[in-house]
């Protein structure tokens, strides 16, 4: 496309009463076990009937074969063409955990993992409480202070994430990963991809070593993995752009980040998918767009665990009733990628996208999976064009030329 959609987008918008909820089952698009997909197998009556009352299609995030990961996939679901808005995964990790983040820094996401003889074994470290890794992330911040006169520090995350930041002169974010994505392979490290960041990768590197050897008593957290690196971009703001007050309600901190990155209040929320649907409720009046995220489809989905996610799936079929209860006048439910059981990763495969508003072409499909939005009213689209479809079926949108 030779315009920018978000900027057309910026002109035509104009301010209303309509409220938009988007829902994003991270990861939900899959393949078939046993010819049923998990949206298939799951028992999803209230998915189902929405359905027939809404137009459905399928998203592609980035480009057709191109495996996205979750920040491109967010960002085009927010109206942000990834590709021209390139982010590092570390940022959003950092803005979510409510790090600082400075002109002097590059900050990272980083991983614990198994290692075994200079292979990892295993990329999640089997997946400890964040109570467990905490305590892991305070031993390396009592370790490990400085390298060659750049300071590092360490702040907890989720689970078997942290964030690591650097702080000094000259540092760069144009390396390559220090993770080679998959299990079995040997430990990698970061690559300068620019003359100016030759300093941060040898920084980088030295750090990987030592958290090594501070963690070699570790019997599953005795190595870390660090990708993502990233400064502080600039992207325009999100209410601005859509004239929306915008706010999300996730519970991981990368999703966070997102939503803070593009200008979303990040508003605190429990960690169950009831809780999510309690702060939308209390928070209902006083914004415009709500950025719901569930976590765990996508996070089965990588374990392999099918049966799971189908579960995960049922748990959001059961509050719907209770979303749609608060009367939105659009509603949105999509993943940001797809996840499928059999291949443990994100995938290039479409995903899954329904839009219910009072201005649908009702009675076409019978049930929301991939096989019924493959064959829906809207047909294949680039995620970054969902945006336009909310705001005109709010009736947020003013007629485009004469």
């Amino acid at each position: 496309m030779n315009y920018d959609r978000q900027q057309l987008l910026s002109e035509i918008v104009q301010p209303s009463q309509t409220k938009i909820v988007l829902l994003v089952m991270d990861g939900i698009g899959d393949l078939p076990r046993d010819g049923k997909t998990p949206l298939q197998a799951a028992r999803t009556p209230n998915l189902d009937k929405l359905a027939t009352e809404s137009d459905l299609g399928q998203t592609i995030p980035v480009l057709p074969g191109i495996t996205p990961g979750s920040g491109p996939g967010h960002l085009a679901l927010f109206g942000y063409d990834p590709v021209k808005y390139q982010i590092g995964r570390g940022i959003l990790e950092a803005l979510g955990s409510n790090v600082p983040v400075g002109e002097k820094d590059v900050v990272a996401r980083a991983n614990f993992a198994t290692v075994k003889d200079g292979i990892i074994v295993d990329r999640r470290a089997g997946r400890p409480t964040t109570e467990e890794s905490s305590k892991v992330v305070e031993k390396l911040s009592r370790s490990i202070k400085e390298i060659d006169g750049v300071q590092i520090t360490f702040y907890p995350g989720k689970e078997h994430r942290f964030v690591v930041k650097l702080t000094g002169e000259g540092l760069d974010d144009k390396l390559t990963d220090a993770d080679p994505q998959k299990e079995g392979k040997p430990i990698l490290f970061a690559e300068p991809l620019s003359e100016q960041a030759k300093k941060t990768s040898q920084v980088v590197n030295e750090l990987m070593k030592r958290i090594g050897q501070v963690l070699s008593d570790e019997t599953k957290m005795n190595f870390a993995l660090i990708r993502g690196f990233s400064k502080y971009p600039r992207l325009p703001q999100f209410p601005q752009v859509y004239k929306m007050r915008a706010c999300a309600i996730a519970t991981y901190p990368m999703y966070k980040g997102i939503a803070k990155l593009v200008g979303m209040d990040v508003v605190e929320t429990g960690s169950t998918i009831q809780d999510e649907v309690n702060t939308l409720k209390e928070l209902w009046e006083k914004y415009d767009f709500f950025y719901f995220h569930v976590k765990k489809t996508d996070s089965y989905g990588e374990d392999g665990d099918f049966d799971s996610k189908v579960h995960v799936i049922e748990d959001v079929d059961k509050v719907l009733p209770q979303i749609m209860g608060l009367k939105p006048d659009v509603l949105v439910v999509t993943g940001d990628h797809s996840t499928p059981a059999i291949l443990k990763s994100h995938s290039w495969h479409a995903v899954p996208f329904m839009i219910w508003s009072l201005y649908t072409r009702k009675g076409l499909n019978k049930s929301f999976d991939e096989f019924e939005c493959a064959r829906g009213s809207i047909g294949t689209i680039y995620a970054v064009d969902a945006m336009s479809l909310m705001l005109a079926h709010a009736l947020r949108l003013e007629k485009f030329g004469a």
